[in-house]
C-alpha cells in the first residue's frame, strides 16, 4: 500500500525571463519605423497649437473634461454628440476585425501599445546590459557591483520613460504648456501627479517585467482572434515540408532547417514557430528576419519561415503556385468588413458636416398644460435650452409659425431675443398665447413651428436658422 504524497507538485510555474537577441531585417526595420512614428505622435500631439479664437483653448487635441468637450483640430465634439466617439470606437473594432482577418495578429505585432513600449524597453535593456548572451549571464550571476549598477541604470531609464508616458497622457486633458509649468513648480493638482505615477508604474511593470505575460494571460484578443481568421488569413508559419528533417546540411536527406534556434532566440514571446501557430505568437515577423539571415549564410533560399495562409501550404506542398497576396486580402469576409468600416466612416463624416451650428431643445411645460388668462386667452409655457458653440456670446431670435396666430413672449425680456454666453448652454422660458375664441384656443392640440435664428456678430452676421416642431394645447369645448 502506497503512502500519500505529502508534498504534491506545485501547479504554479515560475516565469522564465525571455532575452530576445538583436536581429536585422525588413520586419525589424518596419517595427522601428512604426515605433518611432507612433511614439512621436503620442508625445508630440498635445503640444501642437490650433487657433480657435478668443475664449477657446488653442490646443489641437484636447479632452476638456471640465467643460465636457473634445477638440480635435478644427472639430469640436460636445457631450450630446457622443455618437461621434461611439462611431470611432465601432470603426476601431471593425478595423481590428478587418486587419486580423486579412493578416492575423498584425495589430499585436506592430501597433499594440504593449508591443511598442516593450520594444522600447528591450532596446534600452540591450544598450545597457548587452545582447542576449550578455543579458542571460547578468541574470544568472550573483548580485555584485556590476549587476547592481546596470540594473539601477536600466530601471531608472525605464521609470523615466514610464513617467514621460504618464506625463504625455495627462497633457491631453488640459493645456500642455500650462500643466508642464505647474508640474515643474509643484503647483499642479494632485490628480495630475497621481495619474502620472500610476501610469509610470504600470508602464514600468508591464513593459519591463510582465512583457509577454500581458499578451498571453491578460489580453483577451489572442482568444478572440480565432473567430476572425480562416484558411485564407495570412499569418506567420514554418514550411516544415521544406525544413524537415532538421540537421546539418552535409547529411543527406536533411531539410533546410539546421536547427540553429535563431528564430526562437529573437522571438519576444519565447516560442518556437516551428511547432506551428500558437496563441502566444503575435506575428511580429522577427523570426522571418532571423531565418532569412541564416538562409543567406548557408546558401539556401529565403522563406523557410514566412507569411502564408493555410491554402498556400496545401498548394506549396503539392508543388503548385500559391495564391497572390491580393487574393487573400480581398475576399468576401474582408470586403464585408471594409464596407462596414467605410460605411460607418462615411456616415460620421456626413453627420459632421450636416450638424447644425444651433443646438436647441424645446420642451412644453406639462404641469399645467395650459393656463387661461383673465381675458379668456390660452397660454402655454415652454422651456428652451440653447447651446452656443461659438467662442463669443450670441443673440438668438425666436419666432413662431402656425395655422392660427399666436403671441410670443420671452420671460425676462421685452423683445424676442435670448443672449447665450460663449461656449455655454442657456435655459430660458417663453410663452405662446392664443387669443380668446381663436381656433388654437379651442383646439386640443395645434401644430406649431418655433424658429431660432442666430444673429451672429457685427463682423460676421449670423445666417443659421433652425426649426423645432412642438404643439400648442388649447381648451377643448
Amino acid at each position: 500500500m502506497s503512502t500519500p504524497d505529502t508534498n504534491p507538485p506545485s501547479l504554479y510555474a515560475a516565469r522564465e525571463p525571455i532575452f530576445p537577441r538583436r536581429v536585422y531585417g525588413k520586419f525589424r526595420t518596419l517595427k522601428w519605423w512604426l515605433l518611432a512614428v507612433m511614439l512621436g505622435i503620442y508625445y508630440v500631439l498635445p503640444w501642437i497649437r490650433w487657433d480657435r479664437g478668443p475664449s477657446l483653448p488653442d490646443q489641437a487635441v484636447l479632452l476638456d473634461l471640465g467643460n465636457r468637450r473634445f477638440f480635435f483640430f478644427m472639430i469640436e465634439i460636445w457631450p450630446h454628440e457622443f455618437y461621434f466617439v461611439a462611431g470611432l470606437l465601432i470603426m476601431a473594432g471593425l478595423g481590428l476585425f478587418l486587419f486580423t482577418s486579412a493578416a492575423g495578429r498584425i495589430w499585436c505585432g506592430y501597433a499594440c501599445p504593449q508591443t511598442v513600449w516593450t520594444d522600447l524597453y528591450i532596446l534600452v535593456e540591450r544598450w545597457i546590459e548587452g545582447d542576449r548572451n550578455a543579458r542571460i549571464r547578468l541574470h544568472r550571476q550573483a548580485w555584485n557591483g556590476e549587476k547592481i549598477r546596470k540594473r539601477a541604470i536600466k530601471w531608472t531609464v525605464w521609470f523615466l520613460i514610464g513617467l514621460a508616458t504618464g506625463g504625455a497622457w495627462v497633457f491631453y486633458f488640459t493645456d500642455a504648456p500650462t500643466l508642464m509649468h505647474n508640474l515643474l513648480t509643484g503647483q499642479a493638482h494632485p490628480i495630475a501627479y497621481t495619474t502620472m505615477l500610476i501610469l509610470a508604474a504600470t508602464t514600468f511593470a508591464f513593459a519591463g517585467f510582465a512583457r509577454e505575460q500581458m499578451c498571453i494571460y491578460a489580453c483577451p484578443w489572442p482568444r478572440i482572434q480565432a473567430a476572425m481568421m480562416d484558411e485564407d488569413t495570412i499569418t506567420i508559419a514554418y514550411r516544415d515540408w521544406r525544413g524537415e528533417p532538421r540537421g546539418k546540411q552535409d547529411v543527406a536527406g536533411n531539410g533546410d532547417c539546421i536547427d540553429c534556434m535563431a528564430c526562437v532566440n529573437v522571438c519576444p514571446m519565447g516560442i518556437d514557430i516551428r511547432n506551428g501557430q500558437q496563441l502566444a505568437c503575435i506575428t511580429c515577423g522577427l523570426c522571418i528576419d532571423a531565418c532569412n539571415d541564416m538562409m543567406d549564410k548557408i546558401g539556401k533560399p529565403r522563406g523557410l519561415i514566412g507569411y502564408l495562409a493555410l491554402t498556400d501550404e496545401k498548394a506549396e506542398r503539392e508543388g503548385k503556385t500559391p495564391k497572390s497576396v491580393w487574393s487573400h486580402v480581398f475576399r468576401p469576409r474582408t470586403i464585408l468588413y471594409t464596407l462596414l468600416w467605410g460605411g460607418v466612416g462615411v456616415g460620421l463624416v456626413v453627420a459632421l458636416f450636416l450638424r447644425s451650428e444651433i443646438d436647441v431643445n424645446i420642451t412644453p411645460v406639462r404641469n399645467p398644460t395650459y393656463v387661461m388668462l383673465s381675458d379668456g386667452a390660452i397660454r402655454n409655457a415652454y422651456d428652451i435650452r440653447l447651446r452656443n458653440k461659438h467662442g463669443e456670446e450670441r443673440w438668438y431670435d425666436i419666432s413662431v409659425t402656425s395655422a392660427e396666430p399666436l403671441d410670443v413672449a420671452v420671460e425676462g425680456t421685452q423683445d424676442l431675443r435670448i443672449k447665450v454666453p460663449a461656449n455655454e448652454t442657456y435655459e430660458a422660458r417663453f410663452y405662446l398665447t392664443a387669443p380668446a375664441g381663436s381656433t388654437a384656443a379651442k383646439t386640443g392640440r395645434s401644430e406649431v413651428t418655433v424658429w431660432i435664428a442666430d444673429e451672429g456678430t457685427a463682423a460676421q452676421p449670423g445666417k443659421e436658422r433652425v426649426a423645432k416642431e412642438t404643439v400648442f394645447n388649447g381648451k377643448e369645448d
